[in-house]
């Protein structure tokens, strides 16, 4: 098996790249908007089952490439996952900076002074515009492989993840925004398919 073929090449360089600057973008917008002091390493959003399930993507591309090299040759598909991780991490990045400070990883359970409900630009579509982003970034970073397994594995965990994620968060902004919140929630959609 030859590892660095162009194909293998191409396809895990474009991902740990998308890996790089996804994790590396958030921590400095975090440092940007919060303050040096106010962000810790968290907001690289590196965690032990997120490694794991990146190193377990990473084998099963290496495993189909060894047995299945055709299958890594769908080069419109894999291009359509590098457009998805684009359009996931732009329409992420979008979300965080029309938020400003209002945007934390961690889910506030207390409002806080400065606190306001964000509904303006991209909210305006899409109530939760960062965890669609995400969605479809993690998505496509499997599509670009060609990895069918970890595809599915990743749009299952994921959606998962923020179906029980949304519910729990938009409990405390009823709570910080009442009504207000109410009537944002019934007009736009959650932004994660099937969740409400």
């Amino acid at each position: 098996m030859e590892v660095f073929h162009n194909t293998a090449s191409r396809q895990l360089s474009q991902m740990f790249i998308a890996i790089f600057f996804f994790h590396i973008s958030e921590y400095l917008l975090a440092i940007a908007i919060h303050g040096r002091r106010n962000v810790t390493l968290q907001s690289l959003l590196i965690s032990k089952e997120y490694m794991i399930a990146m190193l377990f993507s990473v084998l099963e591309y290496l495993v189909e490439y060894a047995f299945f090299p055709g299958l890594k040759e769908h080069w419109w598909l894999s291009n359509l996952g590098l457009a998805l991780v684009v359009t996931g991490e732009i329409t992420r990045k979008i979300a965080i900076l029309t938020a400003g400070g209002a945007f934390t990883h961690l889910i506030r359970t207390c409002r806080e002074k400065n606190h306001r409900l964000v509904t303006r630009g991209i909210y305006s579509f899409v109530r939760h515009p960062s965890y669609s982003g995400f969605l479809i970034w993690s998505v496509g970073t499997q599509i670009m492989l060609l990895n069918p397994i970890s595809t599915v594995a990743f749009a299952v965990v994921v959606w998962r993840f923020f179906a029980g994620r949304i519910p729990y968060e938009e409990n405390y902004l009823k709570r910080f925004f009442g009504t207000k919140y109410v009537e944002y929630a019934r007009r736009v959609p959650s932004g994660i398919p099937f969740v409400n």
